[in-house]
């Protein structure tokens, strides 16, 4: 049964996404090659590395490889989400270009320009 309460809250669209994602704690532990399952404009959902040691809200950068790595998103990221199979991250800080990337990642993926707007719009105002 789905749970209508989070689901009401969802502002962002979640893109199923395969890619890879470089995962870095402040604390210094490093995760490379981590499988991303989706991403939004607030976030990323990566399948849980070998040997996590993160809780929820600890900070870290993550770099999501695109084009074999020859274009990069990198944001600073806090752990909201953490269950067995999965690590999500909420995005704190992006810089410039990679949220233009990321903006048209989500736009063509969505394949709605009056869905994108309300989404940036959210973003903005969060």
């Amino acid at each position: 049964m789905p749970n209508t309460q989070f689901d009401e809250r969802r502002r962002f669209s979640r893109i199923p996404f395969p890619a890879t994602a470089h995962i870095k704690a402040y604390t210094g532990d490093l995760h490379l090659n981590c499988d991303v399952i989706d991403i939004s404009l607030k976030g990323i959902l990566i399948s849980i590395p070998d040997s996590w040691q993160g809780a929820m809200h600890d900070k870290y950068k993550i770099d999501l490889l695109l084009e074999n790595a020859e274009l990069v998103i990198n944001m600073y990221a806090s752990v909201a989400h953490l269950d067995n199979n999965s690590v999500g991250f909420l995005c704190e800080h992006i810089d410039l270009d990679s949220i233009s990337h990321l903006k048209r990642l989500v736009e063509l993926n969505l394949g709605d320009e009056k869905l994108l707007h309300r989404e940036l719009s959210a973003l903005i105002n969060s």
